[in-house]
């Protein structure tokens, strides 16, 4: 489907990316390790590590608890939104994925608290040209929602820093503003 998408709309593949919010970030971990020759980037919003679920039971268990060891991995650019309030996948589940990308690109990460509604931490690895390769942002007290979403929407929190946003920046190495 993503093929024909790209093929369709004559997308340079530099510029095709996939994101999700719980079990759909969870499958934009998954095809991007499994198909990163498509995907140039995954945005993770509250999502599950590659590999550390094979079924319910194992999903459950990972979205209940620490995050598991995953899957065989390869560095693929990154970014990942979890509140430290998320009762539905645990918080370590982020932490997880980041520090897993870090550890496959060798880089340094550098942190900074972003301040707003819903304080946050945003924690940014580039590699040697400069260029971002993760972004990991925690954000206080948002729980399981999509951070900055509209109010009118389900599985949203408006106060939150705004994580489309954010993915579109780093998908496109905007510098933030």
């Amino acid at each position: 489907m993503a093929q024909k998408i790209i093929g369709d709309h004559k997308i340079p593949a530099d510029k095709v990316f996939v994101a999700g919010l719980s079990a759909g970030a969870a499958m934009a971990v998954i095809l991007g390790q499994t198909h990163g020759d498509i995907f140039a980037g995954v945005g993770v919003h509250s999502g599950l590590p590659y590999g550390v679920a094979t079924d319910v039971a194992s999903a459950f268990g990972a979205m209940g608890n620490s995050a598991a060891q995953g899957g065989k991995e390869k560095a693929k650019r990154t970014i990942v939104f979890h509140g430290t309030a998320d009762g539905t996948v645990h918080p370590a589940n982020g932490d997880a994925i980041a520090a897993r990308q870090v550890e496959l690109s060798g880089a340094v990460r550098i942190s900074e608290e972003i301040a707003g509604a819903r304080n946050a931490r945003r924690d940014v690895v580039r590699d040697e040209n400069g260029v971002p390769v993760l972004e990991h942002w925690v954000v206080n007290g948002l729980g399981h929602a999509w951070s900055g979403g509209r109010s009118e929407g389900s599985y949203t929190d408006p106060e939150g820093p705004d994580a489309s946003a954010a993915m579109v920046r780093f998908f496109f190495n905007d510098e933030v503003k």
